[in-house]
């Protein structure tokens, strides 16, 4: 995981989670939007640079404006190669069981997680996913 996307509207929960990221040493580079659409509109910047786009993306559903099934209708309209590249892992504080099917039928959603992130949720991605 070189390159992390934290997408996340609550400041503490970006920070915790960049902070945990951090501490794992899992990511040379981290980058955190506040909003899908400005989430989007970074990601649509590195278009042309398939090599500068995320590896990963945690993504929060609960957002203003757009949420994160918002996101997800339009990060599928990126192209294929871009899809395959980039892994998208939920971080919300949803548990509900209807948030964790909608978000798999999404194929570039790999891995649902409760907030808050914890150095254990990581590691566990490392060994199941990365």
């Amino acid at each position: 995981m070189k390159h992390v996307l934290l997408i996340d509207d609550n400041e503490i929960d970006s920070y915790i989670a960049k902070h945990i990221i951090t501490k794992s040493k899992m990511a040379q580079k981290i980058n955190v939007q506040n909003s899908a659409i400005d989430a989007l509109e970074f990601l649509g910047t590195l278009k042309n640079n398939p090599e500068e786009f995320p590896d990963n993306i945690f993504l929060d559903i609960q957002m203003p404006e757009m949420n994160g099934f918002g996101f997800l209708e339009e990060f599928k309209k990126f192209s294929e190669s871009i899809q395959n590249q980039c892994r998208v892992i939920m971080l919300t504080s949803s548990n509900d069981p209807k948030d964790i099917d909608r978000s798999f039928q999404y194929p570039f959603v790999k891995k649902f997680l409760t907030k808050p992130l914890v150095l254990r949720m990581l590691e566990d991605l490392k060994k199941t996913v990365f």
